[in-house]
């Protein structure tokens, strides 16, 4: 009745990318941008696994890159459709894609400086992410709408970032009265984060398509993210050093922003010097300001009912110009640095590593995943040895991961939910790597639950 080609996050994590093809059209599930070795993800991000102008619709879980950040180069192949997406996605899209675009023009002058070689198809700018952002149409969470011919589509919460969405595609054949429908859960997020709502069971489903990011382990309880940054804080503070946060601009900032508000509040570290250093992050955490309707109950509280500002208090503040970035390296310690990329492969991270990852008194907090061969990886790895713009640097600065901040369903999250998800026939995991996968299709199978892990660009017909 239907196909379904997983052209991205198959046996790996980023570039999510989910063909489906019914009654001769094509519903794309997310387009997302490949991070790994330059070369590598060049020529994934440029190479599409089908024509683009034969793809009819795009459905969006999310506004991370790595489901969303290859959107425009979607449209500059020649991608004319509507982008479905829920309303904060597509205001956070309006900044995420407008600075990917920047960075990559940014990447292309670094490389023309170097040397080497570029082909210029495998970037897109700053045009192509507009002409991206005007074929957004925003959808709220559980409203139907007509995808296609045959095809409706409904948004849950996912509870992963603001705007997450899992997809509930119901697909029905007039011709022969047949029915199939198939979730797909982009990004599933945690039970008891702050500041998000939790994830929204989809009831029934046929098809469940689920990510297994963390499908090989289970979480730090979130009780002790509190005692874990506490300490973190207070060593540096002590010190005298640079407590530097590599974190994504889209949730992962606005939840350590929203931690050290409370710890500072209740007195468990000192009221240091706090830096968001970041364009991007002051953007996003103004589009979460304008959607409380995605806020838990207690963070609505804190925002609306007392009018309380949980991104913004008194000794935080957000840098915007190169100029203020720059002048943070010549302040002394102690303080507190946020800043992008989570990875550490770009932006202004980049320069507060360099300028303090040998400095024994400072550390470095890793709040978020990092992909394979990564530069954060190879920091969370314990890399005595690593390379900031191309020269190396001995790795003297603590470096401390806290596991409890991801907003990913680990092992047991997974297994809770496929669980409650009534009639599924055909289970599929992706968006993991491949051992991640392996660990949770053996603890799925100890639950009665098969499940099938689908090569990179294979197409299973249902």
């Amino acid at each position: 009745m239907l196909k379904i080609q997983f052209c991205g996050a198959a046996k790996e994590v980023t570039g999510s990318k989910h063909l489906i093809e019914f009654k001769g059209q094509k519903i794309l599930l997310d387009c997302g941008m490949f991070q790994g070795r330059r070369k590598e993800a060049a020529k994934k991000n440029s190479d599409f696994c089908f024509d683009p102008k034969e793809v009819d619709a795009v459905i969006l879980s999310h506004a991370h890159i790595d489901h969303s950040g290859n959107l425009p180069m979607l449209v500059k192949n020649g991608y004319e459709g509507p982008i479905y997406s829920t309303h904060a996605t597509r205001d956070l899209c309006n900044y995420m894609l407008m600075d990917s675009a920047y960075i990559q023009q940014r990447e292309i002058e670094w490389m023309r400086k170097k040397g080497k070689e570029i082909v210029e198809d495998q970037f897109y700018d700053e045009e192509d992410a507009t002409k991206a952002l005007g074929q957004f149409h925003g959808v709220g969470y559980e409203h139907s709408f007509v995808v296609a011919e045959g095809v409706v589509a409904c948004f849950y919460d996912a509870g992963h970032i603001l705007g997450s969405a899992l997809i509930h595609l119901m697909f029905y054949d007039k011709d022969t009265g047949e029915r199939m429908s198939v979730a797909f859960t982009g990004d599933l997020g945690r039970k008891g984060l702050p500041i998000l709502r939790d994830p929204q069971v989809i009831k029934e489903t046929d098809i469940l398509i689920s990510e297994s990011t963390y499908g090989d382990r289970l979480h730090d309880a979130l009780q002790e993210i509190d005692g874990e940054f506490t300490e973190a804080v207070n060593n540096v503070a002590h010190q005298g050093g640079k407590l530097i946060i590599p974190a994504f601009s889209l949730e992962r900032t606005q939840e350590v922003v929203y931690h050290l508000n409370r710890l500072t509040k209740n007195g468990k570290i000192p009221e240091i010097p706090i830096y968001v250093d970041s364009p991007l992050s002051g953007n996003v955490t103004e589009v979460f300001k304008g959607h409380p309707e995605c806020f838990d109950k207690d963070v609505y509280r804190e925002f609306i009912d007392h009018g309380d500002n949980p991104f913004g208090f008194g000794n935080l503040k957000y840098t915007r110009s190169v100029d203020e970035s720059k002048a943070l390296n010549e302040k002394p310690g102690p303080m507190i640095i946020i800043s992008a990329s989570g990875m550490c492969e770009h932006g202004r991270i980049l320069h507060h590593l360099k300028n303090n990852i040998e400095d024994h008194r400072s550390a470095v907090l890793i709040v978020g995943y990092q992909a394979a061969h990564t530069l954060g990886r190879k920091l969370q790895d314990g890399e005595k040895l690593v390379k900031i713009f191309g020269d190396p640097h001995k790795v003297k600065a603590k470096i401390h991961t806290i596991d409890a901040f991801s907003a990913h369903a680990d092992r047991s999250d997974l297994i809770d939910y496929i669980s409650k998800v009534k009639g599924v026939k055909k289970l599929f995991l992706v968006h993991g790597e491949e051992e991640s996968q392996i660990k949770l299709q053996e603890a799925l199978k100890e639950n009665d639950y098969e499940s099938y892990i689908p090569e990179p660009e294979e197409i299973v017909e249902l």
